[in-house]
Order: structure tokens, then C-alpha cells, then sequence
């Protein structure tokens, strides 16, 4: 283990439990904060005095400090982790932003759809600001879900393919040492564009999630999503969407595997299949559906992910009429039009005015 570091984890989701447990396991002082609109958990890691897991990582590991003074969390951290789906990003920025200060670093974990300009800019940096080392992880570490008051499953941890990107790139091998001993497999992205870029969650979950809407209502997602959610046909809408994210990539000039390529080396598959390789993956045995549409798969990955990944298609003149088509179904099923509200895009990140050839030097 590389010397014991001050770290705060921001956010009390699953990831946020997983990695707060991770980093304590290591032997790192960890303090575990979220805002006042989410209480339940912080408190129940607080009167435990830590976080138990259960599965592929084990044990009780202690934290420092559970609550909601962000003050207390993030004085003297060496590393600020962001830990949260994409609608989380700004709010979790905000509240550590006043008390951050220059030498600290802060990781968006992950980086769901351009998590580390979003932070820079909720942070009131400029994009090459480096007085705080501010960067993203491609994906969360870990397949995780809460199973009770500071309780966690961890289905998975990944043991490869965990991209890590600064912003600006001089961050990258900073932000990297300060999380190797915890995930030892990550390495270097080549930007943060290639971090946002390998994230599989839009092209896997809305395309599972529509598919299986009848039954996700009917029985309040009392089935497994990938074992028993995907199918052949569910495949081919997940394998179409991925190529128009390759494509995506292609254009910008940033190297990206394939989904089920990535699962392979993450671990969590045995086959790069589209169907069979999701649906008897050993990482992701006995995960359950969400008990509901109003979720994540279809707010975050594609009322945030799809539309900002299409807007980026646009700018390149790459075609995604799968990723049209789950923007379009996914508006119809919530009742909401995602494409309108226009969560993340290019001019929402302050990047409207840049040319492809400018978005991939970032």
C-alpha cells in the first residue's frame, strides 16, 4: 500500500458506498459526505463507524467521518471522489467547491457523459485550470448495490479496463497514483473524451430497459435484468447502438473497445456476445431489474448520455438512428421529451463554439 492519503467520497449511492469501503479497506482516511437531501445513508455509516460488504470484496472498513458537513470531509484530502450518476455531477461539484483548495485533486467517478468539464465548470475553473487537478474514470469500479443501512454487495470489482483522464491531460498521471493501489489495473486515458466515450451504460441499459418496459411494470423489476432481460433481439438493438458509439469515437479520433470487448477485459463477461455474453456473464449474476421506468437507465443514460452523444454525432456527421430512436421511445415511455430538456449537451458544457478537430485536443 502507497502512503495512507485523506480521501473524500462524495455522494452515498452504491458507488459511492463501494468506493468509500474500498478506499478505507486500503488503508486510506475516509470521510464519506453527501448534501441534506440525502441523509439515510451517511447516518447509517455513521452509527456503524463504517461500511460492511458482502461478495467479491468482503469485511467492515471504518470511516473517519459520515455526514453532511462538507467542510469537515474535505479539509487536507489528497483526493475528492465524485461519486454519482451524471445528475449528481454539478450539485456534488457545488458542494465542495468552497472549500477546495489549490494542490487537492477531484475525480469524477465515473464520468457518465463529459463528468470532468461539468465538474470544472461547477467548480467555476477554466478548462486548463491546474491549480486543482480535476479528472474522470470511464466507468464505475464495481458492480454494487446496496443491500442495507451501510451495507453493499459487490458483485463485481473490475480488474481492467478502468480508463482514468485529467483535465487538461497533464492531471492524467497524477490523478492515476492516487488511485493505483486501489484499482491497480487502471491506466491512462488518452483524454477525457475517451474516458466519456468507453462508458457502455447508454448503449446497454435503455436498449434492456425499453425492451422489457411491459415487464418492469408488471412485476416491479422482479426479474434480472441481464440474465433474463436480454435476449437475441434485445442484442441487436444494444449492438447497432454501440457501432454508432464507435463511430462517435472514430470521428474524434479516440480509440474505444466495443461493449462486450471491454466486458471481457473489465471481467464482468466470458464472451464478447451482444446477447449470451451479457446474459451468462459471471459479473453480472443476480442482478435484479429496476422496480420501475422512472430510473437512472433511462434519466441519466439517456436523458444525459444519449442526447450529449448524439449532439457530439452531429458535430461530427457521424448518423445514430438507433440512438435517435431510444431517445424517441425513452421520451414517449416517461412522458418527458429528454432530447428538449437538453441536460447535457455542448452548449450546456460551454463547447458549442469548437470544432471536432478542437473537442479531441481536449
Amino acid at each position: 500500500m502507497r502512503d495512507r492519503v485523506a480521501v473524500a467520497v462524495v455522494g452515498s449511492g452504491n458507488g459511492a458506498l463501494a468506493v468509500a469501503f474500498d478506499f478505507a479497506s486500503h488503508g486510506h482516511d475516509v470521510r464519506l459526505v453527501d448534501s441534506a437531501h440525502f441523509p439515510d445513508q451517511v447516518a447509517a455509516v455513521a452509527v456503524a463507524g463504517g461500511i460492511h460488504a458482502t461478495g467479491e470484496i468482503e469485511g467492515f472498513a471504518a470511516v473517519t467521518y459520515a455526514g453532511q458537513d462538507a467542510e469537515t470531509a474535505v479539509a487536507g484530502a489528497g483526493l475528492v471522489v465524485l461519486v454519482g450518476p451524471a445528475y449528481s455531477t454539478e450539485h456534488q461539484a457545488a458542494l465542495v467547491a468552497p472549500y477546495l483548495v489549490p494542490g487537492q485533486a477531484v475525480l469524477v467517478c465515473p464520468a457518465s457523459c463529459a463528468g470532468a468539464i461539468t465538474a470544472k465548470r461547477a467548480l467555476g475553473l477554466a478548462l486548463d485550470d491546474e491549480t486543482i487537478t480535476v479528472g474522470e474514470t470511464s466507468t464505475l469500479p464495481y458492480a454494487v448495490r446496496i443491500v442495507g443501512p451501510a451495507r453493499i454487495t459487490v458483485f463485481h470489482k473490475l480488474g481492467g479496463g478502468v480508463l482514468v483522464a485529467g483535465l487538461p491531460r497533464s492531471g492524467t498521471g497524477r490523478l492515476l497514483s492516487l488511485v493505483q493501489d486501489v484499482y491497480p489495473g487502471a491506466e491512462a486515458a488518452q483524454s477525457v473524451f475517451q474516458t466519456t466515450l468507453q462508458n457502455g451504460n447508454p448503449v446497454i441499459h435503455p436498449a434492456v430497459t425499453l425492451l422489457n418496459a411491459g415487464l418492469i411494470e408488471r412485476t416491479g423489476g422482479g426479474f434480472l435484468f441481464y440474465e433474463e432481460g436480454i435476449t437475441e433481439a434485445v442484442g441487436r438493438v444494444i449492438e447497432a447502438a454501440d457501432l454508432e458509439r464507435l463511430a462517435i469515437a472514430a470521428a474524434l479520433g479516440v480509440s474505444v473497445l466495443s461493449e462486450p470487448d471491454l466486458g471481457v477485459v473489465q471481467g464482468y463477461m466470458r464472451e464478447a456476445s451482444y446477447s449470451t455474453g451479457y446474459s451468462t456473464a459471471p459479473g453480472f449474476l443476480g442482478i435484479g431489474a429496476q422496480d420501475r421506468l422512472d430510473h437512472r437507465y433511462l434519466t441519466e443514460d439517456v436523458g444525459y448520455s444519449l442526447v450529449f452523444l448524439t449532439d457530439l454525432a452531429r458535430r461530427t456527421g457521424v448518423a445514430t438512428p438507433t440512438m435517435d430512436a431510444l431517445i424517441t421511445l425513452a421520451s414517449v415511455v416517461l412522458a418527458q421529451d429528454l432530447r428538449g430538456q437538453g441536460a447535457r449537451t455542448l452548449t450546456t458544457l460551454g463547447l458549442d463554439g469548437l470544432s471536432a478537430q478542437e473537442l479531441a485536443a481536449l
